[in-house]
């Protein structure tokens, strides 16, 4: 697939809280887009793992050097786009993105709180458990209009999100 017909973005983030899918929605995306992409919880420090094993949400303080070791990945990516599975839950996150990384493109994994948590009840290997959702949905602030983000229903099937995801991308 010819990746400039598809995004004007260098970086297309795939965001939202935890268990909405954002890492296998971005590893299907950047299949379907023939890219690399990165999974931001990797770059979370062992800190911040372990307190979010234990169910404690992380604070600003916390997330800002994660953030930017996850744009300085990003940036490190030699093609475009990259695709970046990242919580990116409040605006001035996303700016701080924006800032660092130019070209970006929001897609954002939205559900019911219920599904969410049906989602994170069934994880066997993932630091973060249902323990964190009433901290994840206190902390998220929805991209808004002007964040021209592509929000995506995550009731629908991972290949429907990527189909749906694609055809947003592509129309422009």
């Amino acid at each position: 697939m010819n990746t400039d017909s598809v995004s004007q973005s260098d970086f297309l983030v795939v965001m939202g809280i935890a268990g909405t899918g954002k890492t296998e929605i971005a590893s299907r995306l950047a299949e379907a887009l023939d890219c690399q992409w990165i999974e931001a919880d990797r770059l979370h420090s062992p800190e911040n793992v372990e307190r979010m094993r234990q169910g404690i949400g992380l604070t600003d303080e916390q997330r800002w050097p994660w953030l930017t070791a996850v744009c300085d990945a990003a940036l490190a990516e030699p093609g475009r786009p990259v695709v970046i599975a990242c919580s990116a839950l409040r605006r001035r996150y996303r700016d701080f993105m924006r800032d660092r990384l130019g070209a970006v493109r929001f897609l954002f994994l939205d559900g019911s709180a219920e599904l969410i948590e049906q989602r994170l009840g069934a994880r066997k290997s993932h630091f973060a458990t249902t323990s964190l959702l009433a901290s994840q949905l206190a902390t998220l602030e929805p991209p808004a209009d002007d964040e021209t983000p592509v929000r995506l229903d995550i009731a629908l099937t991972p290949t429907e999100i990527v189909a749906q995801a694609v055809a947003v991308l592509r129309a422009g």
